[in-house]
């Protein structure tokens, strides 16, 4: 687990010191070590966590010819694997670090040595021979990866942070803007920034003189669907997550899992203890606020696994961390829940140096209660357009009606022929062969995991320099995810249907079939009173005005409406509120709020 970041330059303009200050912003990502790889054309860098081979995996990896050089951010879960595969072939290893085996693996099988991985990964290679650069991300997109093109040079780096260290300008793109109000996260390959490119997952880059080309390593919308019974689903099922989680707890550090007593996490963590003889150390999070409180269920889990469980309760204080989280994660996000999990890494961090997590789950299994609620009264059955009209209007936040009366004149006429279910259409026309439950898992596994809910584990996590490990976001498993009718997913009221027949043994009825939670905070109540100052200091400001973004009048009435309890606005005021601290953040150029209480960005 590390940061990698680098640059190519057509003109052969590069540096050791360009890329190490592009890599010391993201320090947190590896505080272990640090290397660069200058070539004659690009400079590549990393940031390690040691994970793997605390002693001898110092990044980058260089071939003994000299001539390519990789760096890595994530782990290769069946790097012991590879490693006797290509010793059959005669390779010579120097270390047992698991970047030696993709260096290896590129020298003997070329690209095409990524189909082999399992693996969480963002990998950079400089080979000197073909004067190319190559940057790949793994299928699932767990590891981040950000591409920025500006005149003779490329640009990239594990945190969009990186880029703009490198002097990139920032220019707010009104697009992702206009999408970021729908979702609640910036879709990718949009980000906020205009230029700066969010690397889809399963794709690689190949920069050289000749130019950026763009290439698909992991074809998952050409997945084809099966029959399959439920008994076979069930031991299909937990085989492959047996595996997945066997393989994620390879480490040379002490490690454990977050535990919130959901069946997600309850799963990896049940299935954890079959491959060790110690208590799995756990980490939840509770809230004083019973709604959304799930410490016992997180206990109750403790017991029955028999793990070494720490808990922590937060109260309204945690929104402190709202400009921190808002700092690592590069962009604004409107789920609040990346709080709570930036306070559980950190409570984590203090016992362990890496976790297993269990997301991924909801998304490849359908674990949401919307896709219920949206199909028991629409049906399975709709015409493809009325089926996207209607699931878009179903999971965004701002209609485009509203979206234009939120909006200022000005920024409504840039952006007047923009619509944001343009952006569902385009992935769900990719697997017109799925049927309508697996089509809404789809674009939650293509928009929703790499655009927010893979962000919040990454950056949360390696904030305080923690990894964390997640065993359903396993390809294997993605794959047979993919291949299996909806309604072994999702069936009536019944969400991820199959998947709790084939826990049920290991979790038990209680675990098993409670209610879903959320992982989240109450601030929509806190917003009301508590919160009540700090909400109107932001959105009130003189400098919220001054952007000219938005109508005042509309966001006043938003405001009052809440706070009376006539309307509740909570998923459109954290948007905004999001949106306002990254701009002071991150276009306002103060960074270093981000290392202060949340009170000094009202003033």
């Amino acid at each position: 687990m590390c940061g990698i970041q680098g640059v190519f330059d057509r003109g052969g303009n590069v540096s050791a010191e360009l890329c190490g200050v592009m890599g010391a912003c993201i320090r947190h990502r590896g505080p272990d070590d640090a290397g660069v790889f200058v070539g004659s054309k690009a400079a590549i860098g990393n940031m390690r966590l040691s994970i793997i081979d605390l002693a001898s995996g110092h990044q980058p990896m260089v071939s003994t010819c000299g001539q390519v050089a990789l760096v890595q951010n994530g782990e290769i879960y069946n790097y012991l694997e590879l490693r006797n595969d290509l010793k059959e072939l005669g390779c010579k290893f120097e270390t047992n670090s698991d970047t030696e085996v993709l260096l290896q693996g590129y020298l003997t099988w070329g690209l095409e040595f990524v189909h082999r991985l399992t693996g969480m990964f963002g990998i950079a290679i400089w080979d000197e021979r073909s004067g190319s650069l190559h940057v790949i991300r793994d299928a699932l997109g767990v590891k981040p990866m950000f591409l920025c093109e500006s005149g003779d040079r490329v640009f990239f780096g594990s945190e969009i942070k990186a880029i703009l260290a490198a002097g990139v300008d920032r220019k707010v793109s009104d697009e992702a803007l206009h999408h970021f109000l729908s979702y609640g996260f910036v879709p990718p390959p949009y980000t906020l920034f205009e230029g700066i490119q969010h690397l889809m997952p399963g794709w690689g880059v190949t920069v050289s003189d000749t130019g950026v080309s763009e290439w698909q390593w992991w074809e998952p919308a050409k997945t084809e669907q099966r029959s399959i019974g439920e008994s076979e689903f069930c031991d299909q099922f937990l085989g492959l997550l047996e595996e997945s989680v066997r393989l994620r707890m390879r480490s040379d550090v002490p490690f454990g899992a977050f535990l919130s007593g959901g069946l997600d996490s309850s799963s990896v963590v049940g299935l954890m203890g079959r491959f060790t003889d110690q208590p799995v150390k756990t980490f939840s999070i509770g809230f004083h606020d019973e709604r959304f409180d799930e410490s016992l269920w997180g206990r109750m889990a403790s017991e029955r696994f028999g793990t070494d469980h720490h808990v922590e309760f937060v109260g309204p204080e945690i929104v402190h961390k709202w400009v921190s989280a808002v700092y690592h994660c590069d962009q604004p996000h409107s789920d609040v829940s990346f709080l709570p999990t930036m306070r559980l890494s950190e409570l984590a961090v203090q016992h362990v140096k890496m976790v297993l997590t269990g997301d991924g789950g909801d998304e490849l299994f359908g674990g949401y209660t919307k896709y219920p609620s949206y199909f028991n009264q629409n049906g399975l059955d709709q015409p493809f357009e009325e089926f996207v009209g209607g699931y878009h209007k179903h999971i965004t936040l701002f209609t485009e009606d509203e979206k234009h009366g939120l909006y200022s004149g000005n920024q409504s006429a840039k952006v007047k022929e923009l619509d944001s279910i343009d952006v569902s259409r385009h992935w769900l026309k990719q697997v017109p062969h799925f049927d309508r439950i697996s089509q809404s898992l789809w674009l939650d596994i293509s928009l929703l995991l790499p655009g927010n809910n893979l962000v919040k584990p990454d950056r949360m996590a390696m904030a305080v320099s923690l990894e964390a490990r997640d065993p359903f976001l396993d390809k294997h498993l993605a794959e047979f995810a993919l291949s299996v009718p909806g309604d072994l997913k999702v069936r009536g009221d019944v969400t991820r249907y199959g998947y709790k027949k084939a826990v049920r043994e290991l979790l038990g009825d209680e675990l098993t079939y409670r209610d879903k939670r959320m992982f989240t905070v109450p601030i929509g109540e806190w917003f009301k009173d508590v919160l009540a100052g700090f909400t109107k200091g932001l959105l009130h400001s003189d400098r919220f005005m001054e952007r000219g973004l938005f109508e005042p009048e509309v966001v006043s009435r938003m405001l009052e409406e809440h706070e009376s309890g006539a309307v509740d606005h909570t998923r459109q005021i954290r948007l905004l509120l999001a949106l306002e601290i990254w701009f002071r953040l991150f276009i306002d150029r103060n960074e270093l709020d981000a290392h202060l209480p949340e009170e000094a960005l009202i003033v």
